[in-house]
């Protein structure tokens, strides 16, 4: 092994870096992450990493500028105490929905915030379940791009559904939906919407048999929950029996706990990418670990083994 391994974390997920510690059988490393009266981010590494392998586990979850903030301050603190590599652990990346000019005059963020990883320091980035894939190509760093599917996948292999499709809300989805599908030995839906803006969708129809069925609606993210509220209502005008959700971020914002609430979705399955308020959390939401996932991911890169594996 070259280097010793270390794992730091921001305040965006500690309980994940933890766990991730845990399965790697390393300590937390000693970083104040907090910031000045005046709001600036105040990092200071209170270990030595002189030589050492470092991840910095970070998703830039809401408050996003806050928490990539944190975590360019971060990699630039490790850099100029040289440490030997910085891998970015990014189980959800920030700004990955911004990835074209779908308008006129507007910014292309997520390439932008792979400037500012690289340009502070990153040696190499590890993520899961990008929003969209080619924003690996905006990145002139390794990345390792991880997938959630087999975490749900086995979860839901355990509750033996019968009669189940898979469906995606969106026809954006279709490689995802087809992925567990495959997966689960599933026929596949698409719920064909049209977006109104950023917060509402309309449904307009449904492509594939869901009548008598048992679906899982698939996705990436969910944020106010607008879409995959809107098609688990038209799933069940169309005549499906159970509706499960299966989201690798819950990101969920606004009104989307109150929506999933009322909405006719059984169980909510995320995982732990990004924390949930417990305060907030409501008993349809259904958190899986995917610490052994990026534990194994991060055990891996550290010992120069292919990650592909993961990727199967």
């Amino acid at each position: 092994m070259n280097g010793q391994l270390k794992i730091f974390a921001g305040n965006a997920n500690p309980e994940l870096a933890k766990k991730i510690a845990k399965f790697l059988k390393v300590p937390v490393g000693k970083a104040l992450v907090t910031t000045f009266s005046e709001g600036e981010v105040r990092v200071k590494i209170e270990e030595d990493v002189r030589g050492r392998d470092v991840y910095l586990v970070q998703p830039t979850c809401p408050p996003t500028n806050n928490n990539l903030m944190e975590l360019l301050i971060m990699i630039d603190a490790m850099r100029r105490a040289s440490a030997r590599r910085i891998t970015a652990v990014m189980p959800y990346f920030g700004y990955a929905r911004q990835d074209r000019k779908d308008q006129p005059r507007v910014p292309i963020t997520a390439k932008l915030v792979a400037n500012l990883l690289t340009t502070a320091g990153a040696d190499r980035i590890l993520t899961m379940d990008l929003h969209a894939s080619q924003i690996q190509g905006f990145f002139d760093i390794p990345m390792d791009h991880l997938f959630a599917v087999k975490t749900m996948v086995d979860y839901f292999e355990k509750k033996k559904i019968k009669n189940l499709v898979v469906a995606s809300p969106d026809v954006g989805g279709i490689k995802m939906a087809r992925a567990y599908a495959k997966r689960l030995g599933a026929n596949l839906a698409i719920v064909d919407k049209r977006r109104i803006d950023d917060k509402h969708a309309e449904v307009m129809n449904i492509l594939g048999e869901v009548k008598g069925k048992n679906i899982v609606i698939v996705d990436d993210l969910v944020s106010t929950a607008s879409s995959i509220c809107e098609a688990s209502s038209a799933l069940k005008k169309a005549g499906a029996l159970k509706i499960f959700a299966a989201i690798s971020h819950p990101v969920l914002s606004g009104p989307a706990i109150e929506r999933i609430g009322n909405s006719s979705i059984e169980e909510f399955v995320v995982t732990d990418s990004i924390p949930i308020d417990e305060k907030k959390k409501i008993p349809a939401i259904k958190v899986l670990s995917v610490a052994a996932l990026l534990g194994e991911a991060i055990k891996r890169i550290h010992d120069e083994e292919s990650v592909s594996i993961l990727f199967q």
